[in-house]
């Protein structure tokens, strides 16, 4: 997985979300699914709808709709805590971190996509050997 080189697809955060995300079942701590229309865990048969008035949380281990934690979550880098969403997202990490060249896109917002915007631990090298081992322990989860 050590690319030479990663160009930004252009993908936002929210993009990410418009596929079910993986978190933690509040009632079980298996692995369960949220969209922005409802939590499901086929564990524990748990099913809830987002609670209203809704305001959206981004950028934390945590889903947007319904605040719990994530599944794809470890610490990482010194006290990091290196997450995503669901497979995909994690493949987007991995392309990105395991890549030797790291092109940015040219879009009509380069700024705001999700590789624009990750942490300055991420994106540089010296975490790269870290990041791709916790990478490998969180998708040893998905199986």
């Amino acid at each position: 997985m050590d690319g030479p080189r990663f160009r930004d697809p252009q993908i936002r955060l929210g993009n990410l979300a418009a596929e079910p995300i993986l978190i933690v079942c509040p009632r079980c701590s298996g692995r369960a699914s949220v969209t922005h229309e409802r939590l499901t865990c086929a564990g524990c048969a748990l099913v809830r709808v987002p609670p209203e008035p809704h305001y959206h949380v981004w950028n934390r281990p945590i889903d947007p709709f319904f605040r719990e934690p994530l599944w794809l979550r470890a610490d990482c880098c010194g006290g990091n805590t290196l997450w995503a969403f669901h497979e995909r997202h994690l493949d987007l990490l991995e392309r990105f971190v395991a890549a030797k060249l790291r092109e940015r896109g040219l879009g009509n917002r380069p700024g705001m996509t999700l590789v624009a915007r990750l942490p300055a631990w991420i994106t540089t090298a010296k975490h790269r050997d870290e990041i791709l081992r916790t990478i490998a322990k969180l998708r040893a989860t998905l199986s």
